[in-house]
């Protein structure tokens, strides 16, 4: 009787889970067969699942697919998608502007915020509307000029600390010492945010960490994400299946959540319990928001929570402030430690501009300059934003309509039919994918050696970069508009200071031939080896010790 009861559940449980994908299934193809994105040219799907999405993640650089595309259908086109949905692909700077600067009108996708979410929890990276506004009002003060000019002593701290690690090894070391240098970067970044965002020291740089339950849980999540798998995208397309149908890497991804839930949970205990102690234990005592100190970005967001001068409508809740934990964590330090993996990439590249740079760093007296002095020095600033340019983190970001529109265009453009357009229409629920990196290394945008690495091109840039519609060094890097990166004036300062403090201590060459380099787009892009049958992430370097009559080592 039991079995035959179970039996039944499991029938009705498929039967509702069947119904359910047959009517998302129908959405999708009504939606397709109405939207006006048909008419625009585009690339076949090479498969009725996924589209064209499985052709650019398999590719070592995703952006070569987006530039054939452009070459052969022009700037604004469409693509297949997860179950062969039309995608918007546009370079018109004028479209991605309205874009990015209608942020409520063109939101992350549902089956995105549930992905990233598995990684980033449900932070200001993933709240829309109105909760999105009142989180970013809250943290703006927390990464404005005054706050990172404070900062930057955390920076250089970290950046020395890194810095001896590495001496300890070339000193060991015959000639030079080969170090991936990736795992190092992202421990200094990961210490980084902790003292800057939570005040609290994680020290990874150390042999004996505090934070190695950390890292494992950081490492399983992005090895999750690189995933390209069916089940994942169903259970983002069909919420029952999130429920109905575990498997392993759920429950992997679901224990890293749990450590970086538990350890972002004593963080706050820790910061309230704080508080709480400086105001005494009496029940009820009011606590004002001028009395709550701190540069820390946890500092801020308790002040948000526990000050009772504060209007309701101003104050963030529990869930909220422990949201934002796992978010800056995982996005606070991968983001720079990729852009400063892809800095000395191109810098082994390119000895001559190694050379450059670090002439100019050496001019400085001092092994812990001011934000002020560091943001000073001009060539430093020129390889930070050529970088930035050319291997930017993220490759791109999807939006979706939220109702229909008509998107503005610089340069009118001619459908499959032979029509011309002097706007895109979209209907509400079409995908629009904004090209990060295209963008960067647009011909059209940057001249005809947009794809080699130059910083001297910052001395004097083209007219028309001045379009771009991104919030920082006319790039999309940091996109742009209302959910621009809130923390890019952070990243910047702190790359810079890690490059400083590298670049005047040591000479990098690559330890493997440059074209067994190739890169992989998980939450970030971060570079591989072909040769590696392992395919895990890495950037194995040689490293030396800089000598100079100066002493600085």
């Amino acid at each position: 009787m039991a079995t035959y009861i179970l039996w039944n559940l499991v029938l009705s449980a498929s039967s509702v889970i069947v119904a359910f994908g047959c009517w998302k299934l129908g959405q999708r193809v009504w939606r397709n067969l109405r939207s006006p994105l048909r008419a625009l040219p585009g690339p076949k799907g090479t498969s009725w699942l996924y589209g064209n999405v499985k052709d650019i993640s398999n590719l070592d650089n995703p952006v070569l697919h987006c530039e054939q595309w452009v070459g052969q259908y022009g700037t604004t086109l469409k693509y297949k998608g997860f179950l062969f949905s039309d995608r918007l692909f546009t370079m018109d700077t004028r479209a991605l502007n309205h874009i990015l600067t209608h942020s409520n009108d063109y939101q992350k996708p549902s089956r995105v915020r549930y992905t990233l979410s598995r990684i980033f929890g449900e932070g200001v990276l993933l709240a829309e509307g109105a909760r999105h506004r009142q989180q970013r009002r809250i943290m703006n003060p927390a990464f404005g000029p005054a706050q990172i000019r404070a900062l930057t002593d955390i920076f250089f701290a970290k950046s020395i600390k890194l810095r001896n690690v590495w001496s300890t090894m070339t000193v060991a070391s015959e000639h030079a010492a080969r170090i991936d240098v990736i795992p190092w970067l992202s421990k200094m970044t990961l210490d980084v945010i902790g003292l800057a965002g939570f005040n609290y020291d994680f020290d990874t740089l150390n042999a004996t960490g505090k934070s190695n339950e950390l890292n494992q849980a950081f490492s399983l999540l992005l090895s999750a994400s690189q995933q390209t798998r069916i089940l994942p995208r169903l259970k983002a397309w069909i919420p029952l299946l999130r429920w109905i149908v575990p498997s392993d890497r759920d429950r992997k991804i679901d224990a890293a959540q749990k450590t970086i839930g538990h350890i972002g949970s004593q963080l706050l205990h820790d910061a309230k319990a704080a508080v709480t102690s400086s105001h005494g234990d009496e029940k009820g005592s009011s606590i004002e928001k001028s009395s709550l100190k701190g540069r820390d970005l946890l500092s801020l967001l308790v002040r948000a929570n526990m000050a009772t001068d504060i209007p309701e409508n101003q104050r963030m809740s529990n869930e909220d402030v422990l949201a934002q934990v796992p978010t800056f964590l995982v996005a606070g330090h991968e983001t720079t430690s990729a852009a400063t993996t892809w800095a000395l990439y191109a810098l082994c590249l390119r000895p001559d501009i190694q050379t450059k740079l670090r002439e100019e760093l050496l001019t400085v007296e001092t092994e812990t300059p001011s934000m002020d002095e560091l943001v000073a020095l001009s060539y430093l600033d020129a390889v930070v934003r050529e970088t930035l340019r050319l291997h930017a983190p993220v490759h791109g970001v999807i939006r979706v309509a939220m109702k229909d529109d008509i998107l503005p265009v610089d340069t009118p453009f001619t459908d499959k039919y032979g029509v011309v357009h002097n706007g895109i229409k979209v209907s509400k629920g079409d995908p629009i994918f904004v090209p990060i990196l295209a963008i960067n290394r647009s011909e059209a945008i940057w001249g005809t050696d947009a794809k080699e690495f130059n910083p001297d091109r910052w001395a004097s840039l083209p007219e028309v970069a001045s379009q771009v519609p991104g919030v920082w060094g006319h790039l999309m890097t940091f996109i742009g508009g209302p959910r621009a990166c809130i923390g890019y004036r952070f990243s910047l300062v702190e790359m810079k200071a890690l490059l400083f403090t590298l670049v005047r201590a040591f000479e990098f060459e690559l330890a493997v031939p440059a074209s067994d380099i190739g890169r992989r787009s998980a939450i970030v892009q971060r570079p591989f080896l072909r040769s590696d049958p392992r395919n895990k992430s890495q950037l194995p370097l040689l490293v030396k010790s800089y000598c100079k009559t100066s002493g600085l080592l």
